[in-house]
C-alpha cells in the first residue's frame, strides 16, 4: 500500500521508528467515530529515551529534537493502527507534556517540535489545536510525552 505521508517525511529526512510496546495498562490507539486517538508517547529517538527537565539539564533545542522525536513516534503508532497515514484526514489535537524548571516557560516552543513535523507531514491539514504543559515529572523520566487525536478516513 502506497503512503504518500510516508514518503513525504522520507523527502525531508524523517524516518518513522518501530511502534514503540505500552509500559503500562493501556492500548497504543483506540479508533472510535471516526477518529483515532492516540496514547502519549516519550520521548524516544534512536531507541534511546530522550530524559531531563528543560530550564535545568535541557535546552529549547533540545526540547524541541524530544517533541519531535515524540511526534514521530505518534505517527508510527498511527501507521501501524491504520495501515497508511494517507488515512488521516487531519491531526485534531495534541498534547504536550514537557519536564520543566519552574522557571521554564517556553513549552510551546518546545512543542513546536512536533507541530512543525505534523505540518511536515500533512500540510495545512497537519495544523492542529494543542496544550504546551509544564510538568515535575514524566514516566521512565521523559523528556516530553505527547498524545493525539487525528481525524481518520473511513476504508
Amino acid at each position: 500500500m502506497t503512503d504518500t505521508v510516508t514518503d513525504l517525511l522520507a523527502a525531508a529526512g524523517f524516518v518513522l521508528p518501530q511502534p514503540a510496546a505500552p509500559v503500562a495498562a493501556y492500548v497504543p490507539t483506540v479508533l472510535a467515530g471516526g477518529f483515532l486517538y492516540v496514547s502519549g508517547q516519550v520521548s524516544f529517538a534512536d531507541g534511546k529515551l530522550l530524559t531531563g527537565r528543560l530550564g535545568d539539564e535541557l535546552g529549547l533545542e533540545q526540547g524541541q529534537a524530544a517533541a519531535q522525536a515524540c511526534g514521530l513516534m505518534l505517527l508510527a503508532q498511527a501507521k501501524a493502527a491504520l495501515g497508511s497515514l494517507d488515512r488521516i484526514e487531519r491531526v485534531v489535537k495534541l498534547g504536550v507534556f514537557i519536564t520543566s524548571t519552574p522557571e521554564f516557560t517556553d513549552q510551546p516552543k518546545v512543542a513546536n517540535g512536533a507541530s512543525e513535523l505534523m505540518i511536515t507531514a500533512f500540510g495545512e491539514a497537519g495544523r492542529h489545536s494543542r496544550s504546551a504543559v509544564g510538568v515535575p515529572a514524566l514516566p521512565l523520566g521523559a523528556a516530553v510525552e505527547i498524545d493525539a487525536v487525528f481525524a481518520v478516513r473511513t476504508v
